[in-house]
């Protein structure tokens, strides 16, 4: 049996907003900015950055540079200032020692995501990929997982597939959709009563990794 698992990339396997705030930071003092400026543009890429928020930016600041120079330019940014932790790069190869498929599967645009996944070296780990845009569809559909699963060579019989995520409803609740089993990475916040419980729950990536290696290919089944 080789089990797939699939890992969320922001707030999951890197922090992005830890990133975010380096990069808002760093652009406040390119552009001699005032702090509350810092914290309008961190507000406004919290969720997600697409190109199409650079003409709001470039608009707002009345900045020369076209938007897409802009978004080159953040996609640069984001990817000089996060990582992934050296525990969770680590994991990931144990995980893929012992018998695992991985694979990442994230909302976003192609060329920052791919950027950071690179930047950080979790490109060169994972078995496969998933990029919302690239795939057309976004989590928490249950497409964008069976795509994910497809890339890193599918299912056999009795293999099973996994996701592991921050989000309740996207990586969760869309994982459970598809019909994965989920662990969901807390944060430190409490699961929503509303919603289905996932399989486990852990505080980070690297617990994460370490309950998969526990169950081992042959238990992930159970």
């Amino acid at each position: 049996m080789r089990p797939v698992v699939l890992f969320d990339l922001d707030n999951t396997l890197l922090d992005r907003q830890l990133a975010l705030v380096d990069w808002a930071a760093s652009f406040r003092s390119h552009y001699g900015l005032r702090q509350q400026d810092e914290s309008w543009l961190v507000n406004l890429l919290a969720e997600r950055a697409v190109p199409e928020h650079f003409e709001v930016v470039r608009a707002r600041f009345r900045l020369s540079e076209p938007a897409d120079v802009l978004w080159g330019r953040y996609c640069t940014g984001m990817a000089a200032a996060v990582s992934c932790p050296p525990g969770v790069l680590a994991g990931l190869e144990e995980l893929k020692a012992v018998g695992w498929r991985i694979g990442v599967a994230t909302n976003g645009a192609a060329d920052i995501q791919w950027a950071k996944l690179r930047a950080t070296g979790i490109a060169d780990r994972a078995d496969a990929v998933c990029v919302s845009e690239e795939a057309g569809v976004r989590k928490p559909e249950p497409a964008l997982f069976f795509e994910a699963v497809r890339r890193c060579g599918g299912l056999r019989d009795g293999d099973r597939a996994w996701m592991v995520g921050d989000s309740a409803v996207n990586d969760i609740g869309g994982g459970q959709a598809a019909g994965l089993r989920t662990v969901w990475v807390d944060r430190g916040t409490t699961w929503p009563e509303t919603l289905p419980e996932p399989d486990h729950q852990v505080p980070d990536a690297r617990t994460a990794i370490e309950l998969l290696k526990s169950l081992g290919p042959r238990r992930s089944e159970t």
